[in-house]
């Protein structure tokens, strides 16, 4: 695995660079963010991952760890390839996407292109409580919560009116600090007395 690279730059556009280490180029797929940060023929260091498929090997490089973490959350996520992180990457900030995770805001992901809304919102539920913005602050954690009953209660027939309204109600009854389970239960009890 090559985790690190270390080199003059002696190409470089919006999308890669290449990184000479020891007369070897490298070449790396990085973000318009980090090629703006890059200057032909100086030193860099980036770290990097290497993405190994049958008919493939491609170099990704960042700026920092950081970067190089989310990137390899986004991948994780069911349907986002290195490309499409890398692309998520290029047109969001860490912070923004520490937000909108935290905020459940899938619209920031669907803006990307080649993130359709299905895979968009796969993104803010696979990276809940995995992400944090640089401030440190966490996922709005019983909003989220909220969210994935009113969804589960969807799924199971109700309406999302009436989910979101037997949710709001669970709320108030249990208690803002409730897990997903006893808001579930709690939930299903209010609306076993309203019918479909």
């Amino acid at each position: 695995m090559i985790a690190q690279i270390r080199g003059r730059v002696v190409s470089l556009d919006q999308t890669s660079t290449i990184i000479d280490v020891a007369g070897v180029g490298y070449l790396l797929s990085i973000t318009n963010t980090t090629s703006s940060k890059l200057t032909l023929g100086s030193e860099a260091t980036l770290a990097t991952a290497l993405i190994v498929r049958e008919d493939d090997m491609s170099l990704f490089g960042f700026l920092d760890q950081s970067e190089k973490r989310v990137f390899d959350l986004l991948r994780s996520v069911t349907g986002v390839g290195p490309k499409s992180a890398l692309a998520v990457l290029a047109n969001l900030g860490l912070d923004e996407i520490a937000i909108a995770v935290m905020s459940d805001d899938d619209a920031a992901f669907r803006r990307v292109s080649g993130i359709g809304p299905k895979t968009a919102k796969l993104i803010t539920v696979t990276l809940a409580g995995k992400i944090t913005s640089s401030s440190g602050s966490t996922a709005p954690s019983s909003k989220l919560a909220d969210q994935n009953v009113i969804a589960a209660l969807v799924g199971l027939g109700w309406s999302e009116r009436l989910a979101s309204d037997a949710v709001n109600q669970a709320t108030k009854d249990l208690g803002a600090g409730c897990g997903n389970d006893a808001l579930l239960r709690a939930s299903l009890s209010i609306l076993s007395g309203l019918g479909k």
